[in-house]
């Protein structure tokens, strides 16, 4: 449930015409040691476990490996450079974005929503249009057109504030007892009324749980009295 320790699930099949999986893995194992990993699967898939930052990196490591490969064996892992330049860009290329031209910083969806909340004046971009696009727990802040010095400090205050709240935050998932409606809206109301006891907390309500992120203790004590 701690942000500095999370796990996916990642999928290197793409490679596996061009590349023996099993040493692509070894040099992915040595190349993020901060990463512990699972066995690699008959499908290509293997689960990864460790630092966000550190899964950032080996991505883009990845991403290097898939177009270091000739243009003509890449194959699917066009759908790796699609999603660079997604990152990059802060939407499919080509689509116009305004923002194609400026930066982009890749955050924890969570953190990203606990920003929006407590810390908004990191989002502002003093008249540069910033968009996030979110998919599934990465959000994508894309820095519209601007002065590539003041794009480069925007960039930088998003990262260092990501940074800092990676440390201190956590996040608990409470799940409903009962999936009924009376039973959600009880537990949102519950929660509603507990929030100005705990001002630093954010409740994201969902359809199947509700997430409460904020510092260890105050999570602890607000999930507590919730249960």
């Amino acid at each position: 449930q701690a942000f500095l320790s999370v796990t996916s699930t990642l999928s290197v099949a793409a490679f596996g015409d061009r590349l023996v999986l099993q040493d692509l893995l070894q040099e992915m194992q040595q190349q993020s040691p901060a990463l512990s990993f699972g066995p690699l699967q008959p499908d290509g898939r293997v689960a990864v476990q460790g630092p966000f930052p550190a899964l950032q990196g080996l991505r883009d490591f990845l991403l290097l490996k898939a177009e270091s490969l000739p243009e003509q064996e890449k194959g699917e892992g066009r759908s790796l450079q699609r999603t660079r330049r997604r990152q990059e860009q802060g939407g499919d290329a080509g689509t116009g974005n305004p923002a194609a031209d400026g930066h982009a910083v890749v955050l924890d969806t969570d953190i990203y929503h606990y920003m929006r909340h407590f810390v908004p004046q990191a989002l502002q971009g003093n008249g540069v249009a910033l968009s996030g696009v979110t998919e599934g727990d990465i959000t994508t802040v894309s820095i519209g057109n601007a002065d590539p010095a003041h794009g480069l400090r925007l960039r930088r205050i998003i990262e260092s504030n990501s940074a800092k709240l990676q440390k201190v935050l956590r996040k608990e998932r409470l799940h409903f007892r009962e999936q009924s409606g009376a039973e959600k809206r009880r537990c949102r109301e519950l929660c509603e009324r507990l929030k100005p006891r705990y001002p630093k907390i954010l409740v994201l309500p969902y359809d199947t749980h509700i997430d409460v992120i904020g510092n260890s203790s105050d999570v602890f004590r607000f999930a507590e009295e919730v249960k």
